[in-house]
């Protein structure tokens, strides 16, 4: 829990939800939300993140690795580095980086790490990890509690589980968790840095391909790109190229600013764009073929 006017620092592209959880924290508890501009590259602005993160009233950064609308990759290991020499509890979304890119905790410096399983990795929907620095157990409380997170002792207390098997609860899909470990195997065995390296060709020709189109504009921003490849039609909107280029037996999806990242949609004058995720199963012919596809309807 937080206690009136410290402060959650927090990043324009960060997933709705997330900000849902932060607004949620400052009707309840009082938490003042502070979120950082981008830079000129599409980034948070490491010099003003470094600002806010040094204010006394900074309990907690939170950002995510990477949004669900946009190829940027935040520098979250940096983002660490300023949340260690400040001594701020950083937590790190990165539903949408886990299964593509290596994510290492240590190098990343976050004390809390939330990921996704049906995304990169592949696993069933409904399921998802979370990391906890053991050292910041002592600073954490699950907001909600049943007799797997902690032990009834008497008619008027319980005691909290040990480690961060407190957060979790009794009821749960023993299916997808299955699912979800055989996921996380498979990727393994294929190798994290084979699949990076695969992902990063494969979106790269995508996007080089895109840019060279007329009518068609690509909306990915930063420095560091992620295998997530948006882009738009001026005068088209996301759902009517994602229904074409269905019918053309081609599968994207739509990020819209009410579903994903509200705050960096509107900051960026974007109702919707469509997101094409190529992952290592494709070609190079899929690529190419997307490309030739979504020509055929920029020219229509």
């Amino acid at each position: 829990r937080f206690f009136p006017g410290e402060r959650i620092v927090t990043s324009a592209s960060d997933y709705g939800s997330n900000f849902v959880g932060y607004i949620q924290a400052h009707k309840r508890w009082g938490a003042e939300i502070i979120v950082v501009p981008d830079d000129q590259s599409g980034q948070i602005d490491l010099d003003l993140l470094r600002t806010e993160v040094a204010h006394p009233r900074t309990r907690l950064v939170s950002i995510g690795h990477a949004p669900t609308g946009g190829g940027l990759i935040q520098p979250a290991e940096a983002v660490g580095k300023l949340a260690r020499e400040f001594n701020v509890l950083y937590l790190l979304d990165a539903c949408q980086t886990v299964g593509q890119m290596e994510v290492n905790v240590e190098k990343l410096q976050c004390d809390m790490l939330t990921a996704s399983g049906r995304k990169f990795l592949r696993g069933p929907r409904g399921t998802g990890f979370l990391y906890i620095r053991g050292s910041c157990m002592n600073v954490l409380e699950p907001q909600l509690l049943d007799q797997t997170g902690a032990k009834l002792v008497s008619e008027s207390d319980f005691e909290l589980r040990s480690g961060a098997r407190c957060f979790e609860q009794f009821e749960y899909s023993f299916g997808g968790k299955v699912g979800l470990a055989v996921a996380i195997n498979y990727a393994l065995g294929l190798g994290i840095s084979n699949i990076a390296k695969r992902v990063k060709a494969l979106s790269v020709r995508l996007r080089t391909g895109l840019v060279e189109l007329d009518g068609v504009e690509v909306t990915d921003f930063g420095m560091n790109l992620s295998a997530i490849v948006t882009f738009c039609m001026p005068g088209k909107s996301a759902q009517a190229v994602r229904e074409d280029l269905l019918d053309r037996g081609i599968e994207v999806s739509v990020s819209a600013a009410d579903g994903g990242s509200c705050t960096w949609f509107q900051r960026r004058g974007l109702a919707a764009v469509v997101r094409a995720s190529p992952h290592y199963f494709n070609t190079e012919e899929e690529i190419d073929r997307c490309v030739e596809c979504i020509h055929e309807i920029s020219k229509a």
